[in-house]
């Protein structure tokens, strides 16, 4: 049966996961691969998990705003054409959080007769975009450092320059920070995606800071040579957004939620097996199909309210889960002579 988009249930999902002390290698794999396997911060209606997005797209685009306009300044004042590239770098890559802010708000429309899931997709799309403004980044700061390389250039008013560094660096990692968090809370591959993509222009500052403190210590290749590093960087995180991304674009899900599913399933009563479950991501939000076996000697009224209480379980044990379509099959029988109830749609 089908399942409109959630309201709040008012019920909890917390998991009280105790975890150690993370080792050096654990906190180096979370800047370049950030996961997160606990719901218990997630949200689960889809018009405010959507307007939660909206919020930290326009949070994250004044800040990175703010910290460009800061460089502009500093790039006044030094007179450093290296400096400039950078902060119009900055400039360009702070308004890739536009088509994330349009996809989510057009996943906020309701569905149509054409487009009969709703616009959620148009968030994976956006996704697309950001990957390929990481690869570009990463390819400008490649050739960058090889030209560099081949003919160095002299790195004039270096205290200004490290500041400017400072500042790129840290306002980046923020809202870096900030979108990570929000876009696992609200589910958003794209937007951690793009968090991801704020973290590498953080790279990029950062070897601009790296660059002229190893340029003031007498070793003028530390800048180029730091450019290839941060390159390297760069392409970590790059396969990891675009891993995430292209996962859910191909309707891959975590296979937790699959199991959490499944259990969900198998631990209701009248329900003798789990036939088929299928689920998908459509932006930030979760799909299920499931097919159930009941005994067969159910009435099409008990084989209703079988799939009926199977649907509203499900929705309790999976978070982010916007619809569920739960068929009802007789055990040991063929899945054309159903019972149960089906949409009027199907």
């Amino acid at each position: 049966m089908t399942h409109e988009p959630k309201t709040s249930h008012g019920h909890g999902h917390g998991h009280g996961h105790g975890h150690g002390p993370k080792g050096f290698r654990s906190a180096v794999r979370e800047v370049f691969s950030p996961h997160s396997h606990d719901a218990a911060d997630s949200v689960d209606d889809a018009l405010e998990s959507s307007a939660i997005g909206i919020r930290a797209v326009k949070i994250s685009l004044v800040a990175l705003g703010v910290t460009a306009v800061a460089q502009v300044a500093i790039v006044a004042i030094s007179g450093s054409v290296a400096l400039l590239a950078d902060t119009i770098h900055n400039f360009s890559d702070a308004l890739t959080a536009v088509p994330l802010w349009i996809a989510f708000a057009l996943g906020r429309r309701a569905a149509t007769r054409r487009y009969t899931y709703g616009f959620g997709r148009a968030e994976d799309l956006a996704g697309l975009f950001v990957l390929a403004m990481i690869a570009l980044s990463a390819v400008i700061a490649g050739v960058e450092a090889v030209r560099r390389l081949i003919n160095p250039v002299e790195i004039e008013h270096l205290g200004w320059v490290a500041a400017a560094g400072l500042i790129g660096f840290i306002g980046n990692e923020l809202v870096a920070l900030y979108r990570i968090r929000v876009g696992r809370q609200i589910g958003s591959a794209a937007l951690v995606a793009d968090g991801l993509h704020a973290r590498t222009d953080g790279f990029t500052s950062l070897a601009v800071l790296l660059g002229a403190g190893g340029v003031a210590l007498g070793f003028p290749l530390a800048d180029p040579i730091i450019g290839l590093v941060i390159t390297v960087a760069i392409v970590a995180v790059l396969r990891t957004a675009a891993r995430d991304v292209f996962r859910r674009l191909m309707d891959g899900v975590e296979p937790e939620l699959v199991d959490g599913a499944e259990h969900a399933l198998m631990h209701e009563p009248g329900v003798l097996g789990v036939r088929d479950l299928k689920m998908r991501w459509i932006g930030h939000r979760l799909h299920a199909d499931a097919e159930l076996d009941i005994d067969p000697r159910a009435t099409l009224a008990e084989a209703h309210a079988i799939a009926h209480s199977a649907e509203h379980s499900l929705t309790h044990a999976v978070p982010k889960l916007a619809t569920a379509l739960v068929h009802a099959y007789p055990a040991h029988d063929a899945p054309n002579s159903e019972v149960g109830y089906r949409s009027p749609s199907r």
